[in-house]
């Protein structure tokens, strides 16, 4: 029986106040200790929510980026100017003069949005890199198999070959340019090999200062060819229109191929998600990681705006000079200087220099960012565990040498050396897919990203740009092929090699998820392709 509580006793008096219902005894004793437990239950409810309590504000702490500061900003630039070099290469130097001279001012409309895509892939290796502390020849070892991973391994190292072959030759261009014609072509490719010695040695003094270096060639760039642009004065009114409307016929089509073409280089993109581990970033702090992604997407932005304009002014420049004239079709890298010199005459100081220079520091800069690639893609795709200069004289002997015998070889005529430059960009074109694909397999994956996983919006749109770039790409090798390819035997081979080129690209869109072929592969994919020891 439960029997009312009297008024007369304190201790009741506090159960009712608090609101705890207890069961009542005559025996004091036993509610004496009902009210100690219920005291110990609470205090200990009290420790137990405090710290709990505190944990998800340190983990609401650390999930937030810090407040912008300029200091970090400029702690935090360098890499992103390094990876923009590639937007700047002989080649592509190349490709912008002549697509000014053939086309004019009407493919700079291309030329801009074309580096926005650019811009866009590069951002996701400097994710990827960011939020995984590893890069893409590293995790492209350890989630593929063995035989794709080498596979993919051969197609980087042929595309570095290929864009190392046209940045030493733009470099040993530079240096016949300057120096009368004293050094021939082939000495001024084993003086641009050299680099590969100077870059060791400023490696060995910190990043900082092979950033500084970097900055020195990108702004020698800068002034020598807006010097031209502002020698040989535009015009802003077809500039702007040529900018902001986009027009194309079918005597600039292939000129506008070339443009998309030029933009995405195979080793910056393994290149450009190892420079960003320079700096210290702990990947295990959420907060520390977007703080990174920020300042690194801000100085990538300011990088390839340097780039694109430097482009421009070289497009501009050709296109004043020689658009509509009869040595509009002919021009090309190694007889640029000449025409410049012969249209715009000597100055006080001369353009054809102003050129040299400007094409001297565009290959410097470009090849020693290739010794820089071939690094990472080597050591990243075999775990390669070597010195430093080693690791360098193997990658660099990699392009130095075809380098040497090509330039020997094609060293003869102008002509030569047009359809050396054309073959090359068709290798380079080949090997596109073979970094795209994996990147943004990569970065849709929720398992190697985590919360720093591209969205569904974000992944159509760098899918849709990749298809984009591969299907241009495309156009160029089919109609390579076409113009090339003679007699039924030649044609046979270059039919079964597509169809295995373009098996492997099915093949590593579906390791992705998107086809179901993945699972023919799955009990390969557990060794990886760790078993390449050295």
């Amino acid at each position: 029986m439960i029997h009312a509580t009297p008024n007369n006793h304190p201790e009741q008096e506090e159960d009712q106040e608090s609101n705890i219902l207890i069961p009542l005894s005559s025996s004091t004793a036993t509610h004496d200790y009902v009210h100690e437990a219920r005291e110990k239950i609470l205090a200990l409810e009290i420790e137990t929510e405090e710290p709990s309590s505190s944990h998800g504000n340190s983990d609401e702490e650390e999930a937030k980026a810090p407040a912008f500061s300029w200091r970090k900003l400029w702690e935090f630039t360098g890499p992103g100017f390094l990876m923009s070099v590639a937007f700047l290469d002989p080649g592509n130097l190349e490709g912008d003069l002549q697509a000014g001279a053939i086309a004019g001012y009407s493919l700079l409309w291309l030329l801009m949005w074309s580096t926005v895509m650019g811009l866009l892939i590069q951002l996701l290796s400097l994710r990827l890199g960011v939020a995984t502390g590893r890069h893409l020849a590293e995790l492209c070892r350890e989630e593929y198999p063995y035989w794709a991973g080498l596979l993919l391994w051969l197609m980087a190292e042929l595309a570095l070959i290929g864009a190392d072959i046209q940045e030493v030759i733009g470099s040993a261009i530079a240096i016949n340019i300057l120096s009368h014609g004293v050094f021939p072509l082939w000495a001024g490719v084993l003086i641009t090999a050299a680099d590969c010695f100077i870059f060791l040695f400023l490696e060995n003094y910190g990043v900082r200062k092979l950033e500084a270096v970097f900055a020195i060639l990108i702004t020698t760039m800068a002034l020598s060819f807006a010097w031209m642009f502002a020698d040989t004065k535009p015009s802003t009114k077809e500039l702007t229109l040529g900018l902001l409307v986009p027009r194309l016929s079918s005597k600039t089509i292939q000129k506008a191929v070339g443009v998309v073409g030029c933009v995405i280089t195979p080793h910056n993109v393994f290149l450009y998600s190892a420079l960003v581990q320079s700096r210290k970033i702990d990947a295990k702090n959420k907060g520390k990681v977007k703080e990174a992604l920020n300042y690194y997407t801000i100085e990538s932005c300011i990088a390839v705006l340097v780039s694109f304009t430097i482009n421009l002014f070289v497009t501009a420049v050709f296109a004043k000079g020689f658009y509509g004239s009869s040595q509009a079709s002919t021009i090309g890298l190694v007889n640029a200087g000449q025409y410049l010199q012969q249209r715009y005459g000597g100055g006080l100081f001369p353009i054809l220099y102003i050129w040299g220079i400007g094409l001297l520091a565009a290959g410097q800069s470009s090849t020693m960012t290739g010794t820089y690639a071939g690094q990472f893609i080597m050591g990243g795709f075999l775990n390669l565990r070597m010195q430093k200069w080693m690791r360098s004289l193997i990658t660099r002997s990699c392009a130095i040498v075809p380098t040497i015998i090509v330039a020997i070889v094609f060293n003869r005529t102008e002509d030569s050396l047009d359809v050396l430059n054309e073959w090359l960009n068709v290798l380079q074109g080949m090997q596109i897919p073979f970094a795209l694909i994996p990147l943004l397999t990569l970065v849709s994956n929720e398992r190697v990203m985590g919360v720093f996983k591209i969205g569904t919006a974000m992944g159509r749109t760098v899918w849709t740009v990749a298809a984009l770039v591969i299907v241009i790409n495309g156009y160029v090798l089919l109609d390579f092929f076409k113009s090339e390819v003679e007699g039924p035997l030649l044609g046979l081979v270059v039919c079964l090699g597509t169809l295995a080129y373009l098996a492997f690209i099915l093949y590593l869109i579906s390791h992705g998820g998107s086809l179901p072929m993945t699972n023919l592969f799955s009990h390969m994919h557990s060794t990886g392709f760790a078993q390449l020891k050295s």
